[in-house]
């Protein structure tokens, strides 16, 4: 009898289970910053609605997004494990989960490969074209997490990564490719390794001392700044391209014209002396980036 009870005094009542289950959602959405979904989403969603020119099948929609969020789940929690180490080495990261112990390493990797699985399944249920493709597009999506131990091209490769989404929709909805996709997701490409750019100021001196190669390590902080103002003038040329070729109209380029001057503003808020405001400009003006495309871009497709 004595054993019993205690075996049931060391069970958690439901209510404390239900908190520490709540707990460790919360640490897991902040581990793969859910919250930033918001950038790569809305592109995925334009690419679709380019696909046919207006409103795809609710069931595409579904599983679309459902591919989205798996794809960058699986992406940043992997990420976390490759760079757990040396994030326990930067002051900036320290305090993410996996260098302060509040995920465990086992709980990360099964998180990825639950992520990848998903990923893939949904691939499958969109069309054979979008299944077949699904590693390919997970390899490069992991294969960021080691760019920047080997190569000064890893902003650009992080860009690709994003810049796969409104490719990958145009393929789930129609299950065929087209130089207007591909050129929509060299702009979001740019577009991400340009504001990558930025925030890599921020980890010179850690990058320095590290062996970690980013080009603001190895041109310095104005040079990154410099070369993010040309990705993000490409961008634009891009995104006038894509308008044109599509025959979007004027809410389309008016759409490009106010992401030109937030991109501008974004720009004037990060001096090579002055970082202090990188994270509103990564965070906050990118976000009003990406739902301005799609608010305008997505009017543009329906009026259409």
């Amino acid at each position: 009898m004595l054993e019993g009870t205690s075996n049931r005094a060391q069970t958690p009542p439901p209510v404390e289970a239900a908190e520490r289950l709540m707990q460790k959602v919360r640490v897991t959405l902040e581990m793969i910053k859910f919250e930033h979904s918001v950038f790569a989403l809305p592109f995925a969603l334009i690419g679709a609605m380019l696909a046919v020119h207006g409103w795809p099948a609710w069931r595409q929609i579904f599983w679309l997004i459902v591919a989205m969020v798996a794809a960058r789940s699986a992406a940043m929690t992997f990420n976390r494990v490759v760079d757990r180490k040396m994030d326990a080495l930067n002051p900036r990261t320290r305090m993410r989960a996996l260098p302060t112990g509040r995920l465990s390493l086992r709980f990360a990797v099964g998180f990825t490969v639950v992520s990848s699985a998903v990923l893939v399944l949904a691939a499958w249920e969109l069309n054979r074209l979008a299944f077949e493709l699904s590693p390919i597009a997970l390899a490069i999506l992991l294969l960021y997490s080691y760019a920047k131990r080997f190569t000064l091209f890893t902003h650009l490769i992080l860009g690709i990564a994003d810049g796969l989404s409104p490719i990958a929709a145009w393929i789930a909805v129609r299950g065929d490719i087209s130089r207007s996709a591909i050129l929509l997701g060299a702009a979001v490409a740019l577009w991400v390794a340009g504001f990558d750019l930025i925030y890599a100021c921020q980890d010179v001196e850690f990058d320095r001392g590290h062996g970690v190669h980013s080009v603001p390590r190895r041109f310095g902080v104005a040079t990154a700044l410099y070369a993010s103002i040309a990705f993000h003038a490409a961008m634009l040329t891009l995104l006038v391209v894509v308008a044109r070729m599509e025959h979007l109209g004027v809410i389309a380029f008016a759409g490009v014209g106010l992401i030109g001057a937030l991109l501008g503003y974004e720009h004037w808020l990060v001096r090579p002396k002055d970082l202090s405001r990188v994270n509103a400009a990564f965070f906050t003006i990118n976000g009003y980036i990406s739902i301005l495309f799609f608010v305008t871009w997505g009017a543009a497709l329906l009026i259409h």
